[in-house]
């Protein structure tokens, strides 16, 4: 049986989502040019790069490759982001030698996929593994105190003229939250699920594979994290 994100991230994701917002990915890679520690130049690893619109940005100031899991996004990635270079492969076990990085990303909840928490562990542990020594981890994630606080459990929007329906809703567990995308026109179904990583979980992951977390954030603007945040922004360096 494919995961759900095997599935959902494909052409159809890609008709619905043609764009998604490059204002907020210029926000992100602003923070990460700002409280990084990478010199223009460096070597960054994309991780979960999707779409490439953050690698499309990240390139401009290093040199990127970008790696996802879905032709459809690489795809479109590879339009987007011409500079950068681009590798389909699986977040758990990392094409490259031990590290080949200076920076690794891994933005917009790209995260937490998962249906055991070894395999999140073992994510953490590659991007260890081919980060150099001082080099920069950024983990972007959800605010799960937030999500708890303002999950809306039902929307509808018209995307390029299709009715598309989103139900949300937290596990009885409290560890993952679901959305159930419901496109009109055909009756087609999709699944996301993503598990709500407190923020010292991520940090214990982090340390445990070699990195020192320096900083947290609440949001791309910098502020500080509190329970309304939007984010958690870990900055790690590779010890």
């Amino acid at each position: 049986m494919r995961d759900w994100f095997e599935s959902w991230f494909g052409e159809e994701y890609v008709a619905l989502y043609p764009h998604r917002d490059a204002a907020e990915a210029e926000h992100a890679v602003e923070m990460i040019e700002v409280h990084a520690t990478a010199a223009h130049g460096s070597r960054v690893l994309d991780l979960a790069c999707g779409g490439g619109r953050h690698s499309r940005l990240l390139s401009q100031h290093w040199r990127t490759i970008g790696l996802d899991l879905s032709p459809a996004l690489l795809r479109l990635a590879r339009k987007q982001a011409p500079e950068a270079g681009f590798v389909r492969g699986d977040m758990r076990i990392l094409p490259f030698r031990r590290g080949t990085f200076d920076m690794v990303v891994n933005l917009f909840t790209s995260f937490g996929y998962f249906d055991d928490d070894r395999s999140h562990l073992e994510v953490i542990a590659e991007v260890g593994r081919v980060t150099a020594q001082r080099g920069v981890f950024v983990l972007d994630f959800l605010n799960t105190e937030h999500i708890r606080e303002t999950l809306v459990p039902y929307d509808e929007k018209v995307i390029g003229g299709t009715v598309v329906e989103q139900r949300r809703e937290i596990s009885e567990d409290g560890k993952y939250v679901t959305k159930r995308i419901c496109i009109r026109d055909g009756g087609r179904e999709f699944t996301e699920r993503v598990r709500l990583f407190e923020k010292d979980e991520l940090s214990r992951m982090m340390e445990r594979s070699g990195f020192r977390v320096t900083s947290v954030f609440g949001s791309y603007d910098g502020s500080r994290l509190t329970d309304d945040s939007p984010r958690v922004i870990l900055f790690g360096t590779r010890s």
